[in-house]
């Protein structure tokens, strides 16, 4: 079975070939409509083609008509996972499971798959930073949003005239979090912080899986956090393709 998984996240698109289960090379490129698709469709219409496509988007309809029109055009079959209340071994745990992000549902079901006798804190390091906590069963017990460092530091360059003017040149590397500059400060602060968060979620996360979860990190930021973390954590930078290819082979078992 040969299908193509597709993440298309809230700036880039990545996506990899997934052949009897084993996750290819991926590859990736900031999404800009007709160029993601020109993209895409030649990774469609490849040799051997793919028997079917899988997609897992938070990147609105924009994205998925020039996806959809790749696939079509290729005369590929396309389709997008949506968040189910239980699939692939996970428990969702939200109230209304429709409501979580799809990319963080996927993210969960790579990590329980991975490391299945381990609680896991799944950690998203994109634009936004997400977390999700998940038992060695693989029950969800929700999780939190905040925006990633680059987000924070955007934010506070945009929105504080006195900061964006003394954040100006300046880069001088610190003592950990005690930045020398306006700049290393904001730089350090928003890593810190990060990390900060992330170690108090798994402390917090034990009154639910009675053991330390283990933090598997994903997502374009991951590696400028990972080094401040006190707790147990791994990076799998294709965590939502590798979530994508067990869905693929869960659905090609399906009757």
């Amino acid at each position: 079975m040969s299908v193509l998984v597709i993440d298309a996240g809230n700036t880039r698109l990545k996506w990899a070939r997934v052949t009897d289960g084993r996750v290819g090379k991926s590859r990736a490129l900031a999404h800009g409509g007709a160029s993601a698709a020109t993209q895409v469709l030649r990774l469609f219409g490849s040799r051997p083609a793919p028997e079917w496509a899988l997609v897992s988007s938070v990147a609105g309809p924009r994205v998925h008509r020039a996806v959809e029109a790749a696939a079509r055009t290729a005369g590929v079959s396309l389709r997008f996972v949506k968040t189910p209340k239980r699939g692939a071994g996970i428990t969702v745990g939200y109230l209304e499971p429709w409501r979580l992000g799809v990319d963080r549902y996927v993210g969960m079901v790579a990590a329980h798959h991975l490391f299945p006798r381990l609680p896991v804190l799944v950690v998203g390091v994109g634009t936004a930073l997400t977390l999700d906590l998940v038992s060695s069963g693989g029950r969800h017990f929700g999780g939190a949003i905040v925006p990633s460092p680059t987000l924070m530091v955007e934010s506070l360059l945009k929105e504080t005239w006195g900061i964006r003017r003394r954040a100006q040149g300046g880069r001088n590397r610190g003592r950990g979090p005690f930045g020398r500059s306006t700049r290393d400060a904001i730089l350090e602060g928003s890593r810190y912080a990060a990390a900060a968060l992330i170690d108090r979620t798994v402390c917090e996360g034990m009154a639910f899986t009675r053991r330390r979860a283990l933090v598997v990190l994903t997502g374009g930021g991951a590696a400028a956090v990972r080094p401040l973390l006190t707790a147990p954590c791994v990076t799998v930078p294709d965590l939502v393709l590798r979530g994508l290819a067990v869905l693929a082979q869960s659905a090609a078992r399906a009757p």
